[in-house]
């Protein structure tokens, strides 16, 4: 049986805070106790509080092709600037939609940057500069608070090509492998499976959502009873190679 446990009083987080830590000594007043096997899914804005991925407008001076944008989105053209920063390549521009690819490779709306819970009506937050990176430490941390083997994975919100709404995804993994292949296993009936890959990141990280909720400002999620063969994962297994984007 899987059981998800949200951490409903984790305190406001600002650079310099140890992450893991918070979320130890959060579950622990809240009555959790992580164990060797869980699975801790992180949203994505802590992480980048804790790096110091925030960003003040006032310190931007947009580019003329910021302006330009802001013109048709309706963005202010210092958020449009930094939405470039972290941009490696501009894939769809319509009325105030900005799909772009980060450098990170992830295809997503504005590069992840983002004005939602931060403190700061000056600020904006970025996506950390290495989220599989940001993941592991925040494990080793866990397990040398706790001794407990876990998986760890830093999710962020992103839309989806062929679907209306949004859902949590995986950007940061490890402990755990994001993807399952069942790629030449046999379904019930005896047929060869040609495609099937599951995102179990992804779907951990959806799963999660659930009881985080976004609007209650809940950023941290402790998933126990998923059975998972623990290693270095990483979420740029989930990113789909451009020559097999459809959508492109």
């Amino acid at each position: 049986m899987i059981q998800i446990f949200p951490l409903k009083k984790l305190p406001l987080i600002k650079e310099g805070d140890n992450v893991a830590a918070c979320i130890i000594k959060t579950a622990k007043d809240e009555g959790v106790t992580v164990q060797t096997g869980d699975v801790i899914v992180i949203a994505q804005k802590i992480v980048s509080k804790a790096e110091g991925g925030i960003v003040r407008l006032k310190a931007v001076t947009p580019s003329p092709m910021a302006e330009e944008i802001a013109k048709t989105t309706g963005k202010d053209p210092r958020h449009v600037e930094v939405i470039l920063q972290e941009t490696d390549k501009i894939i769809r521009r319509k009325d105030a939609h900005l799909i772009v690819q980060t450098r990170h490779g992830f295809v997503c709306a504005n590069a992840g940057v983002d004005r939602s819970n931060v403190e700061d009506p000056d600020s904006i937050t970025i996506l950390p500069v290495d989220p599989d990176h940001s993941a592991h430490l925040i494990r080793e941390d866990i397990r040398r608070l706790t001794g407990a083997n876990v998986g760890v994975i830093i999710s962020d919100t992103f839309g989806r090509a062929w679907r209306i709404g949004q859902v949590n995804v995986a950007i940061g993994v490890d402990g755990l492998r994001p993807v399952i292949d069942y790629r030449g296993q046999k379904d019930m009936f005896g047929y060869v499976l040609n495609v099937t890959q599951m995102a179990v990141a992804d779907e951990l990280a959806s799963a999660a959502e659930l009881v985080m909720r976004k609007s209650d400002g809940i950023p941290v999620a402790v998933v126990r009873g998923f059975e998972y063969d623990p290693s270095h994962g990483s979420a740029k297994e989930l990113i789909r190679p451009e020559e097999e984007d459809l959508f492109r």
